[in-house]
């Protein structure tokens, strides 16, 4: 197998500063590198979590509406792990994020729930 780990993710913001904060004071990534791209009128922003890279937030000049609900093909969802669901679920609650009803995944007894960035981009809490 030649592939070792997913290296990261990038997502298309529409309101660059918006999406900023919330991954960063809300979510609590870090930053790893930020970048403005004068030819592309976009920045770039690096995003760590717990020390490992994983997320390249882009902003571009009106970039189209992404449809994700009802579902569409393409990628589905982000998902997070999270030792505490009930906590994690409280902590966005204080900052605004609202989160949807707790459920449990059938399949593996977990519980999970979503929410929604900025942009609407479905984010998933997976107890672990």
């Amino acid at each position: 197998m030649l592939l070792n780990k997913i290296h990261h993710i990038a997502i298309i913001c529409s309101d660059y500063e918006k999406s900023k904060e919330f991954y960063t004071q809300i979510l609590g990534f870090k930053i790893t590198n930020e970048v403005y791209r004068k030819d592309r009128d976009s920045y770039k922003l690096d995003l760590s979590l717990n020390s490992n890279y994983c997320i390249e937030l882009f902003s571009f000049p009106n970039p189209p509406k992404r449809i994700s609900r009802p579902e569409a093909s393409g990628l589905r969802h982000l998902a997070f792990e999270v030792d505490n669901i009930e906590k994690a679920v409280d902590q966005f609650k204080s900052k605004g994020v609202i989160a949807e009803e707790i459920r449990i995944d059938k399949i593996t007894n977990k519980r999970f729930t979503f929410f929604k960035d900025p942009d609407g981009l479905p984010l998933e809490l997976y107890e672990k």
